[in-house]
């Protein structure tokens, strides 16, 4: 295994991907503001013949990361400042380095401050910079779940960058699902879990069939050709951004900036361009089917970590009327659930990102994990 360093020399101020791991309701005018936060380093950590729950392995496989900050230990040698953030689906490591949600934590004198905090930003495999199908496996490369993305998490994080023991992990969307399987798995490695934007049961009803609609639309396409495509299967990307756009949205906010059909339509079709002028099929279809086993409603009385979980109340994908999350967090020993309330403050499933409508609750996690036992 190698570990390969390098700088990064700029940050991108970024329009709000539209993507379940870092979506917005609108698109955003990028300003260029200077960051208040530090320049990330990044790196790649290779781990060699893993072994997915399918059965399948691969005999090399790269995980890219960032990382901000140093980490520190105490005199027994545990890692007291390390946090993990998770990005969503479709998303990478850099959906965070922008301003609604860097800008609001990492820089000087924030809750999350860089020259404080050792922060770990990974980009999942079948995400970014790190393995996925489009390096040229294609459909062949092997079909990872949740399971082998949290435990390829964990290995970059204590093998590959030294770290014992995380202070928070703070997922967003799918990052909030594999949150709940951290805590499960590695009872004892985190302080504290900040779940941002999912469930933690099973993925069913609306949630799961708007999921099957997806990988089926894109495996359906003729022109998919069972992955080996040369050029991509344009009816397949059509499916998956249509319910990328619906799935992501905040009706407020697109209301509100969207008064005219006129407007709408111009919206729509710029937004169609852009994700699909990035968009590969067969790194979304993974994506969205390493969902299909996530379950983590058996275990939840055995985490241990103090959990602040929360959802908004205009998520498309987590609709609070369901009372899935209320119901499920009396069995965290250490949990409590909040619901913010639709406003001008929350942008639908998108909320997880934009800091500034959670960042109180994040203060009060960390406040009460300062000195854990």
């Amino acid at each position: 295994m190698n570990h390969r360093p390098h700088t990064l020399a700029s940050f991108c101020t970024a329009f709000f991907i539209l993507l379940l791991g870092a979506i917005s309701s609108l698109a955003q005018t990028p300003t260029n503001p200077p960051p208040n936060w530090p320049s990330p380093q990044e790196g790649d950590y290779t781990v060699h013949d893993f072994h997915f729950q399918s059965g399948e392995t691969l005999p090399e496989l790269h995980l890219h990361y960032r990382t901000l900050g140093k980490p520190l230990k105490d005199a027994a040698g545990r890692t007291t400042n390390a946090v993990l953030i998770l990005h969503g689906t479709g998303g990478k490591g850099d959906t965070f380095l922008q301003p609604i949600f860097a800008g609001v934590l990492f820089g000087p004198g924030q809750l999350l401050d860089a020259s404080k905090y050792f922060l770990i930003l990974p980009d999942n495999i079948g995400h970014g910079k790190s393995s996925k199908p489009s390096d040229g496996l294609h459909a062949h490369f092997p079909r990872y779940e949740y399971v082998d993305m949290v435990a390829l998490q964990h290995e970059l994080v204590e093998k590959g960058l030294g770290v014992n023991h995380l202070r928070l992990i703070l997922g967003t969307s799918m990052g909030c699902m594999h949150s709940w399987v951290w805590g499960e798995t590695y009872t004892d490695f985190m302080d504290a879990l900040m779940p941002l934007a999912c469930l933690p049961v099973q993925i069913a009803g609306r949630n799961r069939i708007w999921r099957r609609m997806v990988t089926d639309g894109i495996r359906q396409d003729p022109d998919w050709k069972n992955g080996d495509y040369t050029a991509e299967p344009l009816a397949a990307l059509a499916v998956s951004a249509d319910f990328l756009i619906i799935a992501g949205s905040a009706p407020l906010h697109m209301q509100e900036d969207l008064p005219t059909r006129d407007a709408a339509d111009k919206y729509l079709a710029a937004t169609l361009a852009r994700i699909n002028s990035t968009l590969d099929a067969n790194d979304f279809l993974y994506a969205v089917d390493s969902s299909r086993n996530y379950d983590p409603s058996a275990k939840l009385e055995t985490i241990k970590a103090h959990v602040m979980y929360i959802n908004s109340a205009d998520d498309f994908i987590n609709p609070p009327e369901l009372g899935i999350a209320e119901r499920e967090i009396k069995r965290v020993k250490h949990g409590r659930f909040v619901l913010l309330p639709a406003s001008e403050q929350t942008f639908g499933h998108g909320t997880h990102t934009h800091a500034a409508a959670w960042q109180s609750y994040l203060q009060q996690l960390l406040v009460e994990t300062a000195n854990p036992n």
